[in-house]
């Protein structure tokens, strides 16, 4: 596959390696969200590691509850992903523009993002970055958790250390003020408390 195969209907974001469109593969008609990511931005601000991580981790998963990705190419300024089209926003848009959301709603959300999370612990994926921000939804109002940028792999032979996430989401243990300290998927289900508590509250 590749640019070639979809047409580009319009932009619906811009990120910071570049935007994101709504496309449509030629052949079946189906609607994606391709994802630009310049190749020199990616080299100048040292990210090039983290978008091949993430690529690797995305083209293991298929939830219905992830944010999938299905192609993914390039070409000689740009990288491209082809993943879910999903025109719901983000949670955080809604709770900026003081959507009270129902505790049934919440209650929903929050049953949707368990079982991404347990899909993702048993790929021995952690997401390190659950936050209003990265779960978008979709035109039937079901949440999909976006953004593995961050997302790493724990193995027994590498244990995690390193300070990564959004720090009013990070689990304690991520912190550690003499010397670094591993920690497991709890830091995930740690942010998603941080999130369900923070639409409850609706801010």
């Amino acid at each position: 596959v590749t640019f070639d195969h979809f047409e580009i209907l319009r932009a619906i974001g811009k990120g910071s390696f570049g935007k994101v469109c709504v496309v449509q593969k030629t052949d079946t008609k189906k609607m994606y969200a391709m994802k630009y990511m310049n190749k020199q931005k990616c080299v100048e601000r040292n990210e090039v590691r983290n978008v091949f991580k993430e690529l690797q981790i995305m083209q293991g998963l298929e939830h219905p509850f992830l944010v999938n990705l299905w192609y993914s190419f390039q070409d000689e300024e740009d990288m491209f992903m082809v993943v879910d089209l999903l025109l719901g926003g983000d949670l955080r848009y809604h709770l900026q523009k003081n959507v009270r959301f129902q505790e049934a709603t919440v209650k929903l959300f929050i049953c949707e993002l368990v079982l991404a999370l347990d899909y993702l612990q048993s790929r021995h994926i952690i997401h390190r970055d659950i936050k209003p921000d990265n779960i978008l939804l979709d035109e039937h109002g079901h949440v999909h958790i976006t953004d593995f940028n961050i997302a790493t792999m724990l193995t027994k032979e590498s244990p995690v250390t390193t300070i990564a996430g959004t720090k009013p989401y990070m689990a304690p243990e991520m912190f550690s003020s003499t010397k670094p300290t591993s920690y497991s998927f709890a830091v995930d289900w740690w942010s998603l408390g941080v999130t369900a508590y923070e639409l409850l509250r609706a801010r």
